[in-house]
């Protein structure tokens, strides 16, 4: 069964960085697409967005809300991925989920709060 672990969430000030990571088990990390979403306040399960999502080989891609702020990126060595966020915003705010499409399996997320 896969395991995901997410931490690094936390309260910033706009402008602020963030560092993300997601920690797997119990999957071949190294083989697998991740992703990460996003759970805005007020909006289900259902609407969550995605942000960013890497393959395998490090391929990448973004939603536009983000790009030229947010950088994913993996060690597979670690199992882990990790999302670097500069230029937070309020709007950013939102609880940010890890996801391994391939095994279906979710983090239990992590709260990322942008205010100054």
């Amino acid at each position: 069964q896969v395991q995901l672990v997410e931490s690094g969430g936390g309260l910033v000030q706009p402008g602020g960085s963030l560092r993300l990571s997601c920690a797997a088990s119990g999957v071949i990390f190294s083989g697998g697409v991740m992703a990460w979403y996003r759970q805005a306040p007020g909006k289900q399960r259902g609407q969550r967005e995605l942000v960013a999502i890497i393959s395998s080989r490090g391929i990448t891609n973004y939603a536009d809300s983000v790009k030229g702020r947010f950088t994913i990126s993996r060690d597979n060595a670690k199992n882990t991925v990790y999302l670097q966020m500069n230029s937070l915003k309020p709007e950013d705010t939102a609880v940010y989920y890890c996801h391994f499409p391939a095994g279906g399996s979710w983090g239990q997320g992590t709260q990322v709060t942008v205010s100054s």
